[in-house]
């Protein structure tokens, strides 16, 4: 699921909690532009290296084409700064209704869609693993207890399933109850405001010309002041980003948490049958794609066309498999969507979702294993709770169930700040000394948006294909590295600047040196990576 911090302006931590979306970066100050591009080096910014090393390491050089994988919420793949870089299937011929090319999937063009049905519907809205966990076992163990059920273990299962939901949703109705009040009361003050001062856009300067109506009004007149001189920050911007928090809780509470809330059946597939592959429909866009097409823009977005931005790879193509819903994506579209990037091609997979419960981890082991067998390399973001993934649960991840084993073609990616010292990591990024590998750009991402257009984004879900597109820069240079010498490349070429420095522990106020967060204590570097890559390939 999507992860997003709340506005900045609300009362009190009490809506601080339960962020879940795409986290954005405390304040309005502004990134660099093109940041993540930039060079730690020549420009004094912790980008990957990017514009340096086309420039004095890879001009004139030849390459070879990489076809990325995108699973994510779908990708717009008419936008301007995408349609020449999404992978085409050239065996299948476009609208059709056949499958020419007998992989399974009719007419999939540039990818495929398992959150849809064949009559061409989508599920937009889901619900958490979470919930659909505590729906399945609350049939079997209501009103049980632990001397009337045979299966022990499970109903124990149950009862800490029950008690993280209850605790949620209780949580999530009285965010929602909170934030409606304070939208309400704040959209209220706003036209009045513009009403009495004739204006169309508030400022903190113009509270000073506002004769409040009565000591309410007077409070929360100060309030909002001093919140917009702040975050240097107008009226508008703030009510846009109090809409973001208040329809957040909104899908929490209507479709996020909801028991009875089920879309599945749009997709008309048989959800107990892990092993059917099948199903789905080839609208890979799908209702909301900006997610998966901010991703695919960091990535490959034309670095060729003087328009918009510039993607990390310049010689790749975007396969795009819609899996992930507006809520917790499923085990076996999961597991679906990597078979399918593999066998149509992918050489490399971005994966920037994540959810705290698994139902099917066993069909995700198993297309993973499949994906390593192939030589495919699977990229992965962190998380967007400011947790340590070392004790708590992060799915999918790296290590197999039941197993000690580790998938050996998967990289764990955590979030970087564009500021300096204490404020390296990102807040809100996940992190751990084991199971995260590195450090890449994830605050004020600029990259492509559905519809056309751009906007900054900033989570683990950027950082993740930042990475991504160093390993592809790398695959198609030196095409003879496998996915076992690109992952060691990545690990050995970090930027390890900043391994002993404080900084901040996402979402702690104690400090720690940035080596503890990930494996490595570094940050992904492109320019260092292709320089080993060609000493590497040399051998």
């Amino acid at each position: 699921m999507k992860k997003i911090v709340l506005p900045f302006f609300l009362f009190s931590a009490l809506l601080m909690q339960a962020q879940n979306t795409d986290d954005k970066s405390a304040g309005h100050e502004k990134a660099p532009e093109n940041w993540f591009n930039l060079d730690p080096a020549t420009d004094k910014i912790n980008g990957v290296g990017t514009e340096r090393t086309y420039a004095e390491l890879l001009k004139g050089k030849k390459s070879t084409t990489v076809i990325v994988g995108v699973i994510d919420s779908g990708v717009d793949y008419k936008h301007e700064d995408l349609k020449d870089v999404m992978w085409v299937n050239e065996d299948e011929i476009p609208g059709n209704g056949i499958d020419d090319d007998k992989n399974g999937y009719i007419d999939d063009i540039h990818g495929w869609n398992f959150l849809g049905g064949k009559d061409g519907k989508n599920v937009e809205k889901e619900t958490l693993e979470l919930t659909r966990l505590y729906r399945s076992l609350n049939k079997k163990y209501e009103n049980k207890t632990e001397k009337e059920v045979d299966n022990k273990k499970e109903f124990k299962f149950y009862l800490s399933i029950k008690q993280e939901f209850d605790k949620e949703s209780n949580e999530a109705q009285q965010q929602f109850v909170q934030i409606s009040f304070i939208k309400n009361m704040i959209e209220a003050f706003d036209l009045d405001v513009k009403d009495q001062l004739k204006i169309e856009k508030i400022t903190a300067k113009d509270l000073d010309n506002y004769q409040p109506k009565d000591a309410q009004q007077k409070q929360l007149m100060g309030f909002l002041k001093e919140a917009l001189l702040k975050e240097n920050a107008d009226m508008d911007q703030m009510l846009k980003e109090l809409t973001d928090g208040f329809d957040h809780f909104d899908d929490q509470v209507k479709y996020n948490l909801n028991v009875d809330y089920d879309p599945r059946g749009i997709v008309g597939d048989d959800y107990t049958n892990s092993n059917e592959r099948n199903y789905g429909n080839n609208d890979c866009n799908g209702p909301n794609s900006l997610h998966g097409t901010h991703v695919a823009g960091i990535i490959a977005a034309n670095r060729n066309n003087n328009i918009g931005i510039k993607g990390i790879a310049d010689n790749v193509k975007i396969m795009a498999i819609r899996a992930v819903p507006d809520g917790d994506e499923r085990d076996k579209d999961i597991a679906n969507a990597i078979y399918y990037a593999v066998d149509n091609g992918a050489q490399i997979i971005n994966m920037s979702f994540g959810k705290t419960q698994s139902y099917d981890k066993a069909a995700v082991d198993k297309a993973v294993k499949y994906a390593e067998s192939k030589n495919v390399l699977i990229i992965h973001a962190a998380g967007n709770d400011g947790l340590d993934i070392d004790h708590v649960a992060h799915y999918p991840c790296k290590k197999y169930e039941n197993s000690r084993k580790q998938a050996k073609n998967w990289l764990d990616v955590g979030a970087l700040n564009w500021r300096q010292g204490a404020d390296l990591p990102a807040s809100f990024s996940n992190y751990g000394k084991k199971n995260v590998d590195v450090f890449s750009p994830g605050v004020d991402i600029y990259s492509t948006k559905t519809g056309g257009g751009y906007l900054n984004e900033s989570g683990t879900s950027m950082a993740c294909p930042v990475t991504v597109g160093v390993a592809a820069v790398l695959k198609s240079y030196f095409p003879e590295l496998s996915t076992k010498d690109i992952k060691k490349i990545i690990l050995k070429s970090v930027n390890t600047n900043y391994k002993k420095s404080k900084v901040k522990q996402p979402k702690g106020k104690e400090e720690i040196e940035f080596e503890k967060l990930s494996k490595t204590g570094g940050i992904v570097n492109l320019y260092n990576a292709v320089q080993m890559a060609g000493k590497m390939a040399k051998k």
